[in-house]
């Protein structure tokens, strides 16, 4: 029989080839979604992104609510809101992203394209990862998160529904309606429909977070061998895989691991099949600087807001996580004031232009 890491590790390699896929085929990337809606008014990829966040709002919801999986074993819905990590740290993972020019997801889509300078950045980012897990920026980490933490009330986790007091039928009442009113918002101007690629990849990326939850919560599950029930995310997966490269013997498959190889799989068979797959390498050496910068703010910033935008944007944001929004908001302002770094070279005008200061 099975074990339930192996059980974890294959259902996160076909929950990660879908994303891989979705990724390399279906054109869905969290940083050109912001891109395209701050420069170029098309708001196709955010509203795939939004159709996602529905399918995975209410899939995993469903999921909680039949009994299937215990949401309130993940590592989102904690006594307390680590507002300085998720703010700080998602203003860094935001700045870094737009350094690199995509995020730890689209990191693995490139390697699987043949990018070599997206090798660079997943041990980069992997490593400061680690680091900040349990090494030396560790203790940044516990420096910024602890004392800018909000304790909430005993008996009460994060959850919106927790903070609300809402019961079971007010509970499933805010799903429905988040979930119509996002689906609602991503499909009211046809654009995405008229986009069958990116209306797939919402509707396949969204389903493959809750089946993360669905498979760690439920079919991994085993008292004796307890799995943590987690869903898709890549900042540390990607420290859990070099760590487990390194120390084969002395380490343990689960599903984070799993959803690496997956999209970097997942997207490699999407290149062979439209025959994209080429190798690719930095300019020159102020590039690769650049790009191992903005790894760096990544691994340090996603720990410390605990996700990056698949792991605080969708699957924290299925479990009703107030700090979903909280993150993808940070990461939004640090995506912009990265984008416009690296358009311009200069910093002043972006944070002028961000917050609305006269010049």
């Amino acid at each position: 029989m099975l074990n339930p890491s192996t059980i974890a590790f294959a259902c996160g390699f076909a929950a990660g080839a879908v994303l891989g896929i979705a990724g390399r085929a279906g054109r869905f990337c969290t940083l050109a979604m912001l891109e395209d809606a701050f420069f170029g008014s098309d708001y196709r990829r955010l509203r795939s992104f939004a159709l996602a966040a529905a399918v995975a709002l209410l899939l995993t919801q469903a999921l909680a609510a039949f009994g299937i999986v215990d949401l309130s074993r993940s590592i989102y819905l904690t006594a307390s809101i680590g507002l300085g990590g998720v703010i700080i740290g998602g203003l860094m993972f935001g700045v870094g992203m737009a350094l690199v020019g995509t995020c730890g997801f689209g990191t693995l889509v490139r390697v699987g394209g043949g990018d070599l300078r997206a090798i660079v950045v997943f041990l980069v980012l992997g490593l400061s990862a680690l680091a900040t897990m349990r090494g030396i920026t560790g203790m940044l980490r516990v420096a910024l998160i602890e004392p800018l933490s909000l304790q909430l009330a005993e008996g009460r986790n994060q959850t919106l529904t927790s903070l609300l007091g809402a019961g079971s039928t007010a509970r499933a009442i805010l799903v429905v309606t988040i979930a119509t009113a996002l689906a609602f918002w991503a499909l009211a101007d046809g654009r995405l429909i008229r986009s069958p690629r990116l209306l797939a990849s919402g509707l396949a990326v969204g389903a493959a977070i809750a089946f993360g939850w669905f498979a760690t919560g439920w079919l991994a599950d085993d008292e004796f061998d307890p799995v943590r029930v987690s869903s898709l995310t890549f900042v540390a997966p990607l420290g859990d895989t070099i760590l487990y490269i390194a120390t084969f013997s002395g380490a343990r498959l689960n599903f984070g691991i799993g959803s690496v190889a997956g999209v970097v799989t997942g997207s490699f068979a999407a290149a062979i099949f439209a025959r994209g797959f080429r190798w690719e390498a930095c300019d020159d050496a102020r590039e690769l600087k650049r790009h191992m910068i903005g790894a760096l703010l990544m691994g340090v910033g996603g720990i410390m807001s605990m996700g990056c935008t698949i792991g605080q944007g969708l699957s924290a944001f299925s479990t009703l996580a107030v700090s979903a929004p909280i993150a993808m908001l940070a990461i939004a302002c640090g995506a912009y004031l990265g984008l416009e770094f690296t358009m311009t070279g200069e910093w002043l005008p972006a944070f002028r232009r961000l917050f609305g200061a006269s010049t």
